[in-house]
């Protein structure tokens, strides 16, 4: 913008000659009368009663044209009977009375010689004394403001829990609960001025802006609506919306139509309590609007009526003191502001953030960043707010009673919950672990049928170095043999021997070593997703040295094989093992191939490979650890 065309706008936005009505004191409004108001000369602002909803409720608001309230009487909660009333005393006094004649909200404003009120163009309330104005609402603004009305440091919007502030260093903030300043707008950082008594203001064109002398130009742009200088009859408002965001609305004048020009927090689900505590925020692929839901089943809602009051435990943490357990949230953090990161934050690796958060009472959850800052966030405030997107580079890690139970699917949530649906959940989960039965079965003839006359399929095991688990190596189980060589440094020993005069990456074998045996931990939240193991694999951030894996239980059952005899040694497994992990390692080649099988419930195998280094390639379905299994989890 030109400098003289911001002027005269400057101009324009101050100096504008206002129309009022006069209103003299003894005037009243009744709740039980809507017809009843008092209006602004161009009657496009409205000082009226609102019924709340469908309820008996009502709230004194100043409206614009189609009822967008722009200012409410005490604040959204201030709200009288059908048989309450506005009364403009002869004392000088505004006064909201309910129905039972308790007062419900005063201007506070007798002795203060008011003579007459009057409602303006812009839609300012205004009491005089004579010529001099003696209150406003422009001065005691709720959560919105229009132009020609200015903010300053010492005001304060507020909706619900949030609030608005404007700084005197001309910062614009958004805290929760007066503590949790989850949003913070600063001056651009080549703009070098001392301010001396700021103040915002949005421009009629769509401006939002800070004003000061100090400024060179008089003034500072914080942001253009994106219809910013269209039409003349729009009127543009900043509001803090109930969920906790800035917006500004551009509302046409003849239409009523009202749309969102601009937002603070372009991401809801950055808005720290969105979803309430121990509220996880997530997005459906098919909508931009956020979901709110519980972090596991181990939580039940708070009100299932309103998923954003949050959730809460169904057993306390007191009811397992000793024997609780981490609930792992893949692509998931726990939101953590000022002043959270000035205690909450240190630096460790995954395992280490999730191990202090088990260890420390007061803890309650943890996030572990994995976009190379290596930071650790311990969450010991009595409200998280939770946020789960997969595009997020970190793993959360929830304090529960165990055992943790995954929350299933969306398809199969919404199947076993609604009314409407005639099929019963086991009906659902039959009929997919039968479609998994038939695609293996494809795909094992497919195989068949195309390497049998194949002269390197008989020698299929020779051209692999096979890792196998719930076999005996010396009378020991293999897995407890595997971690002594392991323990020695020997992970050689743990190779096919036929592999010897290979040329083998060792560092590659001993990361597979590594996550193998996390894998097959006793405790189900210390094993790893199918996605981070890959990354494990994939080399992506250091693997910690794994705990040693406890025993199989004796007379543990075999699994048997659902291939040729040729591949026989691919089949054993042990059912009492979270996993049961075959490695297959080329010797010629630099990416090598997992693959994962497991016996899920009645015998029914499924299985996945990956090919690190490379886009993932899923065979059938991926192989979680039984919890995630039988949780019905995807990634």
């Amino acid at each position: 913008m030109k400098p003289r065309n911001l002027l005269f706008s400057l101009f324009l936005f101050y100096t504008v000659t206002t129309a009022q009505t006069t209103i003299q004191p003894g005037t009243t409004l009744s709740a039980a009368n809507p017809g009843q108001k008092w209006s602004s000369p161009n009657n496009i602002f409205y000082l009226e009663f609102s019924q709340v909803g469908v309820s008996s409720s009502y709230t004194l608001n100043i409206n614009y044209n189609g009822g967008i309230p722009i200012w409410t009487a005490g604040n959204a909660t201030t709200t009288v009977d059908s048989k309450g009333s506005f009364q403009f005393l002869s004392s000088g006094s505004l006064r909201l009375i309910n129905g039972s004649d308790a007062v419900v909200w005063d201007s506070n404003t007798a002795r203060l010689g008011v003579t007459t009120a009057s409602l303006d163009d812009f839609g300012n309330l205004v009491l005089k004394n004579g010529t001099s104005t003696v209150w406003s609402s422009f001065d005691i603004p709720t959560d919105t403001i229009v132009p020609n009305q200015t903010l300053s440091a010492k005001q304060v919007l507020r909706s619900g829990s949030y609030s608005f502030t404007f700084l005197s260093t001309g910062n614009l903030t958004l805290r929760w609960n007066d503590t949790i300043e989850y949003w913070n707008k600063g001056l651009n950082s080549s703009v070098d001025a001392n301010l001396t008594s700021p103040t915002l203001g949005l421009q009629p064109t769509g401006i939002l802006t800070i004003f000061d002398v100090a400024f060179t130009s008089g003034s500072y742009i914080v942001a253009y609506t994106n219809d910013y200088a269209e039409g003349s009859s729009r009127l543009r408002f900043l509001r803090l919306e109930k969920n906790g965001n800035l917006r500004l609305y551009s509302s046409d004048i003849s239409t009523g139509n009202t749309t969102i020009v601009w937002s603070a927090l372009a991401d809801q689900c950055e808005i720290f309590y969105y979803c309430g505590n121990m509220g996880i925020c997530s997005y459906n692929e098919s909508s931009s609007t956020p979901n709110c839901g519980c972090p596991s089943e181990n939580f039940e809602p708070v009100d299932v009526n309103d998923s954003r009051q949050g959730c809460k435990r169904k057993v306390e943490i007191e009811s397992c003191a000793g024997t609780a357990t981490m609930l792992v949230l893949d692509n998931a953090k726990f939101l953590t502001y000022q002043p959270e990161t000035l205690s909450q934050v240190y630096s460790s690796g995954i395992s280490a953030c999730r191990m202090m958060c088990l260890s420390q009472s007061s803890c309650i959850a943890s996030t572990s960043l994995s976009d190379g800052t290596g930071m650790c966030y311990l969450k010991n405030s009595a409200f998280i707010s939770g946020y789960q997107n997969p595009a997020l580079p970190s793993t959360s890690f929830v304090k529960v009673c165990g055992p943790t139970q995954p929350n299933p699917p969306p398809g199969v949530q919404i199947a076993g919950k609604s009314k409407s649906s005639r099929l019963p959940v086991w009906v659902v989960l039959v009929v997919v672990l039968i479609t998994l039965l038939g695609l293996i079965a494809v795909e094992g003839g497919l195989w068949w049928w195309c390497c049998r006359n194949s002269p390197k399929f008989g020698s299929l095991s020779a051209q692999y170095a096979l890792l196998e688990y719930a076999s005996e190596t010396n009378r020991k189980k293999f897995s407890d043999w595997a971690y002594e060589e392991f323990e020695k440094s020997n992970v050689s020993a743990i190779l096919d021997q036929r592999l010897t005069d290979q040329d083998v990456d060792m560092q590659q074998v001993r990361r597979a070593v590594q996550v193998s045996f996390w894998c097959i931990q006793d405790q189900p939240s210390q094993r790893p997703t199918m996605g981070k193991v890959v990354q494990m694999l994939e080399g992506i951030f250091e693997i910690e040295n794994p705990p040693a894996p406890k025993a199989i239980t004796e007379g543990s059952i075999h699994g048997t094989s659902i291939m040729s005899s040729n591949l026989s040694a691919l089949s054993t497994f042990a059912p009492s093992a979270p996993y049961s992990l075959i490695f297959l390692i080329k010797p010629d080649s630099r990416s090598f191939t997992i693959t994962f099988w497991e016996k899920y419930r009645e015998g029914i195998f499924i299985s996945a490979a990956f090919r690190p280094k490379l886009k993932p390639v899923i065979i059938h379905t991926i192989c979680y650890n039984t919890e995630e299994l039988e949780g019905g989890k995807h990634l």
